[in-house]
């Protein structure tokens, strides 16, 4: 069943800690959205969220992934953006090549593998990953 129609394309997607509000971005655009997830399990009151822009370095939303404390890990220009869930960015990681998508794994989950055109890397986080 489609309960997306209102982006120019989608891409990535995660869900906040209590998968209350579904975040869905946008490679066209670098855009992300936010949805409300009901308790049937349909989306509604969907608003623009974040637009990943500011930095004049290559790279595309693509992969995303949230951590416990709710914070948006996103591939964008310039690396991998944190963004909190109020829509804040407060930090890029930088990389020595474009990201494409990442993961939370380890025992802790404080560890985020990311991958990139010619590598796969990890990174230790301090908050882990949903």
């Amino acid at each position: 069943t489609r309960v997306i129609a209102d982006m120019p394309s989608v891409n990535g997607l995660a869900f906040s800690p209590d998968e209350r509000i579904l975040y869905v971005n946008s490679g066209v655009d670098n855009s992300v959205n936010r949805y409300d997830v009901l308790l049937d399990g349909t989306l509604a009151n969907g608003r623009h969220f974040l637009t990943l822009a500011g930095d004049p370095k290559t790279g595309v939303s693509d992969g995303m992934k949230v951590d416990a404390r709710g914070n948006i890990y996103i591939t964008g220009p310039g690396g991998i953006w944190i963004v909190s869930p109020a829509g804040e960015h407060l930090a890029t990681i930088a990389f020595p090549e474009k990201p494409i998508n990442l993961a939370f794994g380890g025992v802790d989950r404080r560890t985020l593998f990311v991958t990139a055109h010619t590598g796969v890397y990890r990174i230790a986080v301090r908050v882990p990953g949903i």
